[in-house]
């Protein structure tokens, strides 16, 4: 690869590809694992979602717009819960936050973590029982704790001294007992992009376990008395294939847990586990099954509790965008097919980095297909690019459509139900796509479209 002064995503001059992607047999063929399980070509070759025809919903919502399988969601939400039949798994509001999603996952019996005081406002509002709502964030301010004290929120994860602070005087002042977590900072990286890794010592999550701060921390709140301390909480990343950083990240936790019981005689009865685990976005990746994971993690914490003659804790999980990401695609409508002088050919189609930033920022990898129509052309090797006026407005890198594919076909991204919609942007003043959900042969909007009306009534000058 060379130098360009664009960046890295256009120094890969050529129409090679990346090394791990090959050129399929049939370009109209489906990789199961990347769609969500009701997705289907039908018998006229177009794609089909629980069981309606993509060229209908695209008609009846315009495009672009994200489509979300509401039996995938909730098919994912079920299979943690049946594989950690005694944790608590939390859903991760972050990855993506409607009030429709939040009902979906509090009526499959999961719990929800947040991390601000809108993703707050949401939960409640669509009826969250707050006992289940975890509160995450580095800078809470003191109008969300204060939210999240007089609503009682079921767990709040600590992240600073000063917070231990502001939180500790709100509880005195309401004369109540918040439940929190200490959220620990372990020195595990993992195996992921650099802005996703949340674990090793030089970033701005929680308190260092090697300077000493996580002991600190836990003890001024259990001296202190005020805030009751349920457990530690250790993340150490997300899209996380890999067990062997939760090994460690377990190890170093739990014997801060023995360290606290030896000096004041506590057994902290919760551990909460993080997770961020990984999902396909192409057929390089090769994630776990939910049951795998629970097997794992199992082994993994009871060998450290014998090892530190603990009682093994009540166990939390995030899994993070394993819930959500694989529920949900994104339908776009072709504008323009250009071959730049035999170097690479664009398919340029109505949404883009407003809609997916991702791989802008993370250099991350999708997967599409011509979703319209079936093709007997030969597979081509296309980029597929935003309608921004940003040279880097990429939503894949690097994909085979077939060489026939034209103004007007539609095509769909896959695994984009998290970090998608929760990151969209009104870049160039593009109103964001809508959310329509999909169950049984009918369609719902959940998250409608945004107007120029929407953009224009917040321009107050």
């Amino acid at each position: 690869m060379r130098a360009h002064e664009a960046g890295a995503l256009h120094g890969d001059i050529g129409n090679r590809g990346p090394a791990w992607l090959r050129t399929p047999a049939d370009v109209n063929a489906l990789v199961p694992q990347l769609w969500p399980r009701t997705v289907a070509r039908g018998a006229d070759g177009a794609l089909t979602v629980a069981g309606l025809a993509v060229r209908d919903l695209a008609a009846e919502f315009g495009t672009p717009v994200y489509v979300l399988d509401e039996d995938d969601l909730r098919s994912r939400c079920r299979d943690f819960r049946a594989a950690f039949p005694d944790v608590d798994v939390y859903y991760a509001g972050k990855a993506f936050l409607c009030r429709a999603v939040v009902r979906m996952i509090d009526e499959e019996g999961l719990h929800l973590d947040v991390c601000s005081g809108g993703e707050l406002a949401t939960a409640l509002a669509a009826g969250m029982p707050p006992e289940r709502i975890g509160f995450h964030g580095n800078n809470k301010s003191v109008a969300e704790l204060t939210r999240a004290v007089d609503a009682g929120v079921g767990r709040i994860i600590v992240d600073s001294f000063t917070e231990i602070d502001r939180l500790t005087e709100l509880a005195r002042e309401r004369g109540v007992r918040p439940k929190v977590l200490v959220r620990v900072t372990v020195g595990v990286e993992a195996h992921t992009h650099e802005f996703i890794a949340t674990a090793h010592e030089d970033q701005k999550f929680g308190f260092s376990l090697a300077g000493g701060a996580a002991a600190a921390a836990a003890f001024k709140i259990l001296d202190e008395d005020v805030l009751e301390l349920r457990g530690l909480h250790s993340h150490i990343g997300s899209q996380i294939f890999d067990a062997s950083g939760f090994e460690v990240s377990a190890r170093r936790v739990l014997a801060l847990q023995a360290q606290i019981r030896d000096a004041r005689g506590v057994e902290l009865p919760e551990l909460d586990l993080g997770g961020g685990f990984g999902i396909a976005y192409t057929t390089q990746d090769d994630p776990a099954a939910p049951h795998d994971l629970a097997k794992r993690l199992r082994k993994i914490v009871d060998g450290e509790c014998a090892a530190e003659r603990l009682a093994v804790p009540r166990l939390s999980i995030e899994p993070g965008r394993a819930i959500v990401g694989p529920a949900v695609f994104t339908l776009y409508e072709v504008g323009t097919v250009k071959d730049v002088d035999g170097i690479r050919t664009y398919v340029s189609v109505d949404g883009g980095m407003s809609d997916n930033i991702r791989t802008a920022l993370y250099d991350a990898s999708y997967s599409a297909t011509l979703a319209s129509r079936a093709s007997a052309a030969e597979p081509m090797l296309a980029r597929v690019v935003g309608k921004h006026c940003e040279s880097g407005d990429i939503v894949v890198k690097d994909e085979f459509l077939p060489a026939d594919v034209q103004p007007g076909d539609l095509v769909a991204v896959p695994g984009t139900g998290a970090y998608c919609r929760s990151m969209a942007s009104n870049y160039n003043h593009v109103p964001r796509p809508p959310v329509v959900a999909v169950r049984g042969g009918q369609a719902r909007v959940i998250v409608r479209r945004e107007t120029e009306e929407d953009l224009l009534a917040l321009d107050v000058g």
